[in-house]
């Protein structure tokens, strides 16, 4: 029986499973993970204003596995040889399959000076709930919210994340009645964040943040992170607390492969989501660097759709056909603002903005339900 290994337990390696079965593959499928659930991040943004607790956002996967008839390996891959298609990993187990899918997402760069005296809120649930700790127990003063890119590859990066904090936070700020006691400023090394959105939601992005009196520091090249300010070559934000979210890479276990790497250090693959050279060897989600329009973006949908090719490719091999589906390039995010939401939609040249309204709010939150159910 042929052997599938995927390498991951996110939003890639989950609806692999869901494709290939779905598909009628009845092969043996590994699935390599050091976690055994699946963190639903997005919707950690609602944490602060206690919308979702942390318990709600950690979804077991035990019934998950067995439903889709999955041998789950708790461990950390360590390496991969590419070549004989083999995988190492911290549990002392070296697994051979057929075919291997990194889904193994990515990872925030931390090269930026002093970066540890800022929040990433996308690097977990733990994350959000550090922050919500630290607003509650400031009285006032200056909230410094950021964000920036890989500079080897621009695209690497999580930005719309930010665009909610923000929002949310004032939002939140406002219904606590304690708004006027603090200073919000957006800062980034771009003049124009959010560019991959499009322009009209780039200039609906900066015309909320005039609207609410949030502060903007733009196209200033970041220096350092001090425990109480953010330094760039344009001047100092002093702040009381610290947002930013960096630029992606991927995993540090890459550097102990013979897989072809992209400038910013991620797997370089096809349109069908194949590591060119290695047959049999295909990625999904943040761990890939793919071909693709410049706003190609990094978002759990963009992954949900890489993995549909690359189950579609490999079923079609296991039936001695040739793989021919290319995952398609789409973006589609509500950006949230604890009571409304601003709609982002982009493929092939339609770029379609909706503004901030109510039921995108609720439609966000309908969708959470809608995607978490399979998992519950």
């Amino acid at each position: 029986m042929p052997h599938i290994a995927i390498l991951g337990s996110g939003f890639a390696a989950l609806t692999t499973v869901r494709a290939l079965r779905r598909r009628g593959v009845d092969a043996e499928i590994t699935v390599i993970s050091p976690r055994d659930a699946l963190h639903y991040l997005p919707s950690t943004i609602w944490i602060p204003a206690g919308l979702r607790k942390a318990a709600e956002l950690r979804l077991p996967l035990v019934r998950f596995f067995a439903r889709h008839k999955v041998r789950f390996i708790q461990a950390s891959v360590t390496g991969l040889r590419a070549a004989t298609l083999e995988i190492d990993t911290d549990a002392g187990e070296t697994i051979r399959a057929d075919h291997i899918v990194i889904a193994a997402g990515g990872r925030f760069l931390r090269k930026l000076p002093g970066i540890e005296n800022a929040i990433i809120p996308c690097e977990g649930i733990a994350a959000a709930e550090a922050m919500t700790e630290r607003l509650a127990a400031l009285e006032g003063g200056t909230i410094a919210i950021g964000m920036a890119t890989n500079p080897a590859e621009p695209g690497a990066m999580r930005g719309g994340p930010m665009f909610e904090y923000l929002f949310i936070l004032d939002t939140l700020l406002r219904r606590q009645g304690r708004r006027d006691r603090f200073r919000l400023v957006f800062f980034s090394p771009a003049p124009r964040p959010g560019n991959r959105l499009g322009e009209k939601a780039v200039d609906g992005l900066l015309k909320e943040m005039a609207k609410r009196g949030i502060d903007t520091h733009l196209g200033h090249k970041m220096v350092r992170i001090d425990p109480d300010r953010v330094v760039t070559e344009g001047g100092e934000i002093p702040a009381d607390l610290i947002l930013f979210q960096p630029g992606m890479t991927g995993p540090v276990w890459f550097e102990n492969t013979d897989l072809p790497m992209s400038p910013g250090k991620m797997v370089q693959a096809d349109a069908l989501c194949r590591v060119a050279g290695f047959e049999g060897v295909w990625v999904a989600g943040d761990s890939g660097s793919y071909p693709g329009p410049e706003w190609l973006p990094k978002q759990a949908h963009q992954a949900d759709l890489q993995a549909q090719a690359v189950a579609a490719n490999i079923a079609a091999m296991l039936k001695g056909d040739l793989p021919r589906t290319e995952f398609r390039a789409e973006l589609i995010c509500i950006m949230d603002s604890l009571d409304k939401g601003m709609l982002v939609f982009r493929r092939g040249n339609l770029n379609i903005v909706l503004p901030a309204l109510k039921p995108l709010h609720w439609l966000k939150r309908m969708f959470e339900n809608h995607y978490l159910r399979v998992y519950r």
